[in-house]
């Protein structure tokens, strides 16, 4: 469920119409529903219920300080994965005390921020990494906390290039060389075991690879108590899907994937933490966009729209789908027309959909991509020189600009020409 509905013949986030921002910030620009992320967070939170947990939000879904802090004000927890967005997540209000930071190459500067900034615990995916913390930890004078990040090789049935749990993946270490691995960290003297991480990928739609990997993690939990190891933390990762085609089968619901935690771990007597992003984030969001022409080809009609794949790359990167519709509803019955839907930018790569059936639109008219709340903006670039677009947070019927859209003198004054030339 989201917060973007038809009222009265016009597109609405909330209580604002959607064209009264268009207005006010010109188009292309992002859109974001409180209401929208306030209720997805809760669903995990109040799903899984009396267990200890954190809800730690995986901010590389969306990163823009205005959502952290909306978040941060509900009890979220943070899942970072850079320096930066530790930073992002400090300056948003969030105490150390609720980030996690995970992530396959964390340098030794961002392990010392970190660790003097305050931090819930370092998922650690090698042993290289465990040792360079635990150096840098020592050189400070403390102790790390770490979980170690393991590969079940579960195949977690979702695109390719966001698959993290196969034993081919660039993530954790092999499920079973777990023992030898938790052996080398406990005679480490930088860093203190607090758990275990998993994450096997994004966007599934279908609970069976969770319940295989956390049944492996549970086995492993026990294994490792019985070697001697305090185990009192799992971190489950996230990666629960949403639905970008409203017209197939809904994923899972987080109550649903909540009751697969209690059902493989809730046994253990361990603090549950997890880390969804998309589903938090995705239907929170929009993309509105203008039509700026109407193009009839040879045996196929263009949409060509302000907006561009720099500015929501998905279509282009994964060949991801994102339901399209106008800003004024359209008539009831109307006819659909197959068009492609293209961006200006020079690339034959910037297509969002081919063939998409859509009602009748315009040049000038306003369109919106749904499901654009979560790795759209913080994926954009500024690719043909194109500014990165404004993203608005709608709250009731108030709105806000979070992200302004930078003047063309503000890009083009950051390069420095050398005195030679």
């Amino acid at each position: 469920m989201d917060h973007f509905l038809y009222r009265d013949g016009m597109l609405h986030a909330e209580d604002v119409p959607v064209a009264e921002i268009a207005a006010a910030v010109g188009t292309p620009f992002y859109v974001y529903s409180t209401a929208t992320l306030t209720r997805h967070f809760r669903l995990f939170d109040e799903g899984l219920g009396d267990m200890p947990h954190l809800v730690c939000y995986a901010m590389k879904a969306n990163s823009n300080q205005a959502i952290l802090r909306t978040l941060a004000k509900l009890g979220a927890g943070m899942d970072v994965v850079s320096g930066g967005e530790y930073r992002r997540a400090r300056a948003a209000g969030v105490p150390g005390e609720r980030i996690v930071f995970s992530g396959v190459g964390k340098t030794r500067e961002e392990m010392r921020l970190a660790l003097e900034g305050g931090i819930r615990q370092f998922n650690v995916e090698s042993e290289p990494e465990m040792a360079a913390l635990s150096d840098v930890a020592q050189s400070m004078g403390m102790v790390a906390p770490v979980t170690v990040r393991v590969n079940p090789d579960v195949d977690a049935k979702t695109h390719e290039k966001i698959a993290t749990g196969k034993k081919e993946n660039k993530f954790g270490i092999p499920i079973s060389r777990a023992k030898e691995v938790y052996a080398h960290a406990a005679a480490l003297p930088g860093v203190r075991v607090v758990g275990i991480d998993v994450h096997i990928g994004s966007q599934l739609t279908d609970l069976a690879p969770f319940r295989e990997a956390y049944g492996l993690v549970a086995d492993l939990v026990r294994v490792l108590r019985a070697e001697g190891h305090q185990i009192d933390r799992l971190d489950l990762g996230g990666g629960l899907g949403i639905p970008y085609e409203r017209s197939n089968a809904a994923p899972p619901l987080p109550t649903e994937y909540c009751d697969v935690i209690r059902e493989t771990v809730g046994d253990l007597g361990c603090e549950i933490e997890i880390e969804p992003g998309r589903l938090i984030a995705g239907n929170a969001g929009l993309l509105v966009s203008r039509v700026i022409f109407v193009k009839s080809g040879e045996g196929r009609d263009f949409l060509i729209l302000d907006a561009a794949m720099n500015d929501l790359i998905r279509p282009a990167m994964y060949g991801a789908w994102h339901d399209i519709v106008p800003v004024v509803e359209p008539a009831a019955g109307a006819e659909t027309h197959p068009f492609d839907v293209v961006g200006p930018v020079c690339e034959s790569g910037d297509t969002f959909a081919k063939a998409r059936a859509l009602p009748p639109v315009s040049a000038g008219d306003l369109v919106a991509f749904r499901s654009a709340g979560a790795y759209g903006a913080v994926m954009a670039s500024e690719y043909n020189t194109r500014p990165l677009i404004p993203e608005v947070l709608v709250h009731g019927d108030q709105f806000a600009v979070i992200r302004a859209r930078p003047t063309f003198d503000e890009i083009i004054n950051r390069d420095t020409i050398p005195e030679w030339l």
